[in-house]
């Protein structure tokens, strides 16, 4: 897989994913014209919207409504390192939902590759190409 990151207006930076534009931006008091996420918020979406891709195919392979289910993600930081320390997704379900199936949406939701990544890293390596 390779991405193709390039810069547009101002703080924008945008990566092009297969057929997708992804536009970053900076918010106003950084600079920047808030016409997108920032790159770290993203990254932090990645985690939510990857543990909620697997708990939507668990609920729609066994034919349960996933109205009212969402999934809430919390982060603590460490105000002296600027850092996350810990991430909390708690998986919100409506009443209605059938609790023999409470523990498995942990399971389900733990089986995110964004997770994965996060736990075991890879190496980043960074260089310069002329063109």
């Amino acid at each position: 897989m390779e991405l193709e990151i390039t810069f547009s207006g101002n703080k924008q930076v945008i990566a092009q994913v297969g057929e997708h534009k992804i536009l970053t931006d900076q918010p106003t008091m950084a600079g920047g014209d808030n016409e997108g996420p920032a790159p770290f918020s993203l990254f932090l979406a990645s985690i939510g919207t990857c543990a909620g891709i697997y708990v939507k195919s668990f609920c729609d392979q066994r034919g349960i409504p996933t109205e009212g289910v969402s999934i809430t993600q919390k982060h603590k930081f460490n105000p002296s390192t600027h850092m996350v320390e810990g991430i909390d997704l708690q998986i919100n379900v409506p009443d209605t939902f059938p609790e023999k199936y409470y523990d498995a949406l942990i399971k389900v939701a733990n089986q995110c590759a964004v997770k994965k990544h996060l736990q075991e890293p890879p190496e980043i390596n960074v260089f310069t190409s002329v063109n």
